[in-house]
């Protein structure tokens, strides 16, 4: 009995897991099939079982194409069948993938991060009016905030506008100082956030106690 078994060391490798060994051992099958409107009629067979098998994906644009793809594929691209679609090429398969250029752009303030930059660089662009000078109020108080983040317990508004007016090349400009955050506001939330959580232990008598971690 146990030269019937069969072990995954011992099997074929499985091009694409997701769909099992059984669908592969389908498409090697009808690859031996000789009439080709019959292994036709059973890819369409085998391609309607892949779909049942991933209906997370049937609402895609491409999702039959993407079927006969791997179809294809897990038939090694040996499949003689009238497919709907052209079928992939091996060596777009296997074509290694472009090298993602990493940005060496540097960050002139790291506090405030590369995001913030970029929505400066987009907000410095548009036409003067109230929406530029709103997200410009935004941006100056976020960059108040992240300043009070991550590097002192306290600063001064003008070097905010100093960094503001750098960071944006002396296009952004804020209108009216006034509607700045007041820095003990910013403060006071940033205490709330790091205050700890309240914790209950059980005492003796099955009674609860509060207390806070030193």
């Amino acid at each position: 009995m146990t030269d019937n078994l069969e072990y995954n060391t011992t099997r074929e490798r499985m091009t694409i897991p997701e769909y099992g060994r059984n669908i592969q051992k389908m498409i090697q099958h009808i690859k031996t099939v000789e009439d080709k409107d019959k292994r036709t009629r059973l890819a369409y067979a085998v391609v309607s079982i892949m779909g049942q098998m991933t209906p997370q994906h049937k609402d895609a644009n491409d999702f039959q194409q993407k079927l006969w793809d791997h179809l294809h594929i897990i038939g090694n691209f040996e499949l003689d069948v009238d497919a709907p679609y052209p079928v992939p090429k091996p060596e777009v398969l296997h074509a290694k993938p472009q090298i993602v250029p990493y940005a060496t752009g540097k960050i002139r303030y790291a506090h405030y991060g590369k995001h913030t930059q970029a929505i400066i660089d987009k907000v410095s662009e548009m036409e003067e009016g109230e929406d530029k000078d709103i997200l410009t109020r935004i941006i100056t108080n976020h960059l108040k905030k992240s300043y009070l983040t991550w590097n002192r317990e306290s600063v001064n508004d003008d070097l905010i506008l100093d960094h503001l007016r750098e960071l944006s090349g002396g296009r952004l400009q804020m209108k009216d100082e006034s509607q700045m955050l007041n820095t003990a506001d910013i403060l006071a939330r940033n205490v709330v956030k790091k205050k700890p959580q309240k914790e209950t232990r059980k005492h003796g008598g099955g009674k609860k106690r509060s207390y806070r971690p030193n």
